[in-house]
């Protein structure tokens, strides 16, 4: 069997999809030629950890000849992941700490998290939630549901509610309406945002009655998470079309990964891509440290260079923000190039991405002007 025999099944039902998804070393072993690193690391996700699976559509996106493929850097397990360094943390968003009932979290004052399920389309190697997603769990039960939906009515400050995982859109249709419903009838809540990967690795998922059923709770709006242009389908830009069509804005928040996107031309690929399909590019995150993800992760200086690079190179439409989502739940914190070359009283002089320096000059101060 090839790779290219699994994209006439591109235009299955998602459940099919999810059906035939890749779970185990031998069936993998079918469609990629796995190197030493990748094979010892597979074996030994299937034994235990974060569990393997990536969907067809996914998987023909592949190399099957070479592990250093983008595609494959994302899902297919490698044995470095049983290596730990300084920094590693199995819960590097403090998630636990920050836990009001169980599956809902609240780091910030006007937003809360609700972890929906434990199950993804695909398994990234570089998940932040590693410690609980692919557990078996499921769907959050109902009377969690009931306890996180108690927790939000009773917090009127909590304006923004996250649906994430797992993966919402894993979600029964009729499981995930209902679900939503009950968080529109909050009345403080002011907007629903679904985290999801699946327009990526499950278009499919998103399909007329998917938007028919979650459109009457709006706003709704989509986070989404490309991280490299072979990602940009056909499947993918329909299922992108067909949210925005219906009123959802879809935001994407890219991940900086070592071999995967960790080059310019790659990433002004991604965007100018994502914006054809008005899919707005709204983070660059650096890595989580999740613990066994070092060989995925880059130094901060590359983050910041790259950022450097990307501007004036492509419009503030294409230019997403580098986020650093700080260890241990404390925030997220947006860091770049430092533009500003001087301060001083009423004068501040600045660099532009040609390299020129340029002064800003302050109004004058009121209290000196002629009356």
């Amino acid at each position: 069997m090839t790779l290219s025999s699994l994209k006439v099944h591109r235009h299955e039902d998602w459940r099919e999809q999810l059906r035939r998804a890749v779970r185990s070393v031998d069936e993998l072993q079918k469609w990629l030629d796995l190197s030493p690193e990748e094979l010892q690391g597979a074996r030994r996700a299937e034994a235990a950890g974060l569990p393997l699976q990536i969907t067809p559509h996914y998987l023909a996106l592949c190399d099957a000849k070479d592990p250093g493929c983008p595609i494959r850097r994302q899902v297919v397990p490698r044995i470095e992941e049983d290596r730990e360094v300084e920094g590693d943390m199995v819960d590097p968003l403090g998630e636990v700490a920050h836990e009001l009932v169980p599956g809902l979290v609240q780091r910030y004052p006007d937003r809360a998290l609700l972890v929906t399920t434990d199950q993804c389309a695909i398994y990234c190697r570089f998940c932040t939630r590693s410690r609980i997603v692919g557990s078996g769990e499921g769907p959050l039960k109902p009377a969690a549901v009931d306890a996180a939906i108690q927790a939000i009515a009773e917090r009127p400050a909590i304006r923004d509610v996250i649906l994430s995982g797992g993966d919402p859109l894993t979600l029964a249709t009729g499981r995930l309406r209902a679900l939503v419903e009950r968080v529109r009838a909050i009345p403080h809540v002011e907007v629903i945002r679904l985290a999801t990967r699946v327009p990526v690795c499950l278009p499919q998922r998103v399909d007329r009655e998917l938007v028919e059923a979650l459109r009457p709770s709006h706003p709704i709006w989509v986070m989404t998470h490309f991280n490299h242009p072979k990602e940009l389908t056909p499947e993918s830009a329909r299922a992108c079309a067909m949210l925005v069509d219906a009123g959802f804005p879809v935001m994407n928040q890219s991940v900086l990964l070592a071999g995967v996107n960790d080059d310019e031309k790659t990433l002004e690929a991604l965007f100018r891509g994502l914006v054809r399909w008005r899919v707005r590019p709204y983070y660059l995150l650096m890595m989580d440290p999740a613990r066994g993800t070092s060989h995925l992760r880059t130094p901060f200086a590359v983050g910041i260079e790259l950022m450097e690079r990307l501007q004036g190179r492509v419009s503030g439409l294409a230019l997403p923000k580098l986020i650093v989502d700080t260890p241990g739940g404390l925030g997220k914190v947006p860091v770049g190039p430092d533009w500003v070359v001087t301060r001083g009283k009423g004068r501040t002089t600045l660099r532009t991405h040609r390299g020129v320096e340029v002064d800003y000059i302050d109004p004058p101060d009121p209290s000196f002007l002629p009356t």
